[in-house]
């Protein structure tokens, strides 16, 4: 009986699209066989490029849809075999009931079956057996691409922002030319520049993710054409490969889950930036990021209006300090918040000054912190616990160097006694040999992140030390660039008040890094591990509560504190 039909062809890739005679083979069979029948051809859909494990492919779902349409006359859909249609049982099951709903059959030219039960069985059995082939097709292919990676070569098509595919001279799979990821100068320079602006801000003022991405927008930079966005800067600087570390099988394509790490094959190629730029990047997106533990209170107290809001506390019951006014907003003041919540006489502490309390802590900060003398006993105490660390993480790194060379001995003595031809080379030793590559590879990366976060020995000269402390004195007293809320934000983890006095704590490890990082010579700057900020300085000029005595500043040493 005639009929009017659709044919459907359809690969799995658009290489073999580009490159097969498939499509066009399968269409003249199809139509030759319609032909035969005496069956009238209404449309042909072509999938250049698609798997028939699932139903997300755009000309199949528009076939479906035009076949199973009220005013549809369509009584049947051809196909090559039924692996075109479905490779998985259960969607082609699915999808022929749906075709079955509208009274249209799926007939495959090369695979006929009866409309009896025992065709509906075939059917079946086909469909189970495209599904194993597809499986066993998947692991073969997905095991064929690991190795490729292990070796150094590139296996997809488009190369991540900043590098190229180039062709190698050596040959793969049907004669093709294996891939390597090659440095684009072109790209790799957009790249350090959003790095280096990421770290550094830029004409004095720092960048976060929305400025940045407005700023390189504004200046016409883009991302192969098109406008930066966010998510996609948050991916550029946060991944391994710009420090030369490409990972391949990270994540399942049908499912984009990300694989355990163990899965994942690790290809070293041409980094974009060092180390050091891509893990203090790392170090400030962590600061930033108020899901961060430790990042929160940083993130706000960067943006807040006060100097010493989201760290100063009231010593008498705890809670967070805040900003209130007074006269209209002509004087500020910071205001144990249980008052406010409570009642005025649920805590003993005054409302201070704000102008008042700022030039105190910031004044005593610089007079009795930021001196040689305390800075040196500080930080003798902190190399002492610094020398303990590099001493555990040399003990560790001379573990790992252990492990390393019995890893590279067992791979040598594999190879010597398979060039010897004692032995030959299966898929059990090939195995074998695989996972001392692993083991190698493993311990590799712990060797390099424990030498990275290794300590290295340190000293600072008297002078060095006295420099050092006059700039950071004139950088904490400065009103006009606010670097003294910078040096603030980072220096102070707590204030707590109570009505006579304050007690200040702070980082001693963020005082060695400050220290470490004035060279004598360098001009006046915010050190890159601080970020930028502008302090918004109170109006209010009149002076500290008086309730008997002046409100002191005393600094307490805790272990890594001062």
């Amino acid at each position: 009986m005639a009929m009017n039909v659709f044919l459907y062809a359809r690969v799995s890739t658009v290489r073999q699209a580009e490159a097969d005679l498939s499509i066009p083979d399968q269409l003249n069979r199809m139509r030759e066989w319609c032909r035969d029948q005496g069956h009238t051809v209404l449309g042909e859909y072509v999938e250049p490029g698609a798997s028939a494990t699932d139903e997300k492919r755009p000309e199949f779902q528009k076939m479906m849809a035009n076949a199973t349409r009220k005013d549809s006359d369509i009584q049947a859909i051809i196909v090559h075999s039924r692996s075109r249609f479905f490779r998985d049982l259960y969607g082609a099951l699915h999808h022929e009931r749906l075709l079955k709903r509208a009274g249209i059959t799926v007939i495959s030219i090369t695979q006929p079956t009866t409309d009896d039960a025992t065709g509906e069985m075939v059917r079946n059995m086909l469909s189970m057996m495209d599904a194993y082939s597809s499986a066993e097709n998947s692991k073969h292919t997905s095991r064929a691409m690991q190795e490729n990676a292990r070796r150094g070569f590139f296996n997809g098509s488009r190369a991540p922002f900043g590098y190229q595919v180039v062709d190698t001279d050596v040959t793969g799979h049907r004669g093709r030319k294996r891939k390597r990821l090659v440095i684009d100068e072109d790209e790799s320079s957009v790249v350090r520049k959003i790095y280096q602006l990421y770290l550094h801000g830029h004409e004095g003022q720092a960048m976060g993710m929305k400025a940045l991405v407005e700023h390189l927008n504004t200046q016409g930079v883009h991302m192969r054409g098109r406008p930066w966005r966010t998510q996609k800067l948050a991916q550029l600087l946060s991944d391994p490969t710009y420090r030369g570390e490409y990972f391949f099988n990270m994540r399942d394509s049908r499912t984009s889950k990300l694989r355990p790490e163990s899965e994942w094959v690790r290809t070293s190629i041409d980094p974009i930036v060092d180390d050091e730029t891509f893990d203090a990047v790392r170090r400030l997106r962590e600061q930033r990021d108020p899901k961060t533990p430790g990042g929160s209170n940083n993130y706000r107290r960067m943006l807040g209006p006060t100097l010493l809001g989201g760290v100063i506390r009231c010593a008498c019951c705890g809670t967070a300090m805040k900003l209130i006014t007074g006269k209209g907003g002509r004087y500020r003041y910071y205001r144990c918040a249980q008052k406010e919540r409570v009642s005025t006489k649920a805590c003993l502490t005054p409302n201070l000054p704000m102008e008042g309390t700022d030039q105190l802590v910031l004044g005593h900060l610089a007079e009795k912190l930021l001196t040689p003398e305390r800075v040196t006993t500080i930080l003798k105490e902190w190399l002492k616990h610094r020398a303990q660390e590099y001493d555990k993480a040399d003990a560790e790194s001379k573990r790992l160097n252990r492990a390393l060379q019995a890893a590279d001995d067992g791979l040598n003595n594999l190879y010597q006694v398979i060039e010897q031809g004692a032995i030959s080379l299966d898929s059990t030793l090939q195995g074998r040999i695989n996972a001392l590559r692993d083991k190698r590879e493993k311990v590799l990366q712990e060797l390099a992140m424990v030498q990275q976060e290794r300590p290295s020995p340190q000293k600072l000269s008297p002078k060095q030390i006295e420099f050092a402390c006059e700039r950071l004195r004139n950088m904490l007293l400065d009103r006009d660039t606010g670097w003294g809320k910078q040096l603030l934000t980072a220096l102070v983890t707590d204030i707590q008040v109570d009505p006579r006095t304050a007690k200040v704590r702070g980082s001693t490890a963020v005082l060695d890094e400050l220290v470490t990082g004035m060279k004598t010579g360098t001009p006046i700057e915010v050190p890159s591990s601080v970020s930028d900020w502008r302090a918004r300085l109170g109006s209010n000029q009149q002076p500290l509560p008086s309730e008997g005595s002046t409100l002191s500043i005393e600094l307490r040493a805790q272990q890594n504190a001062f």
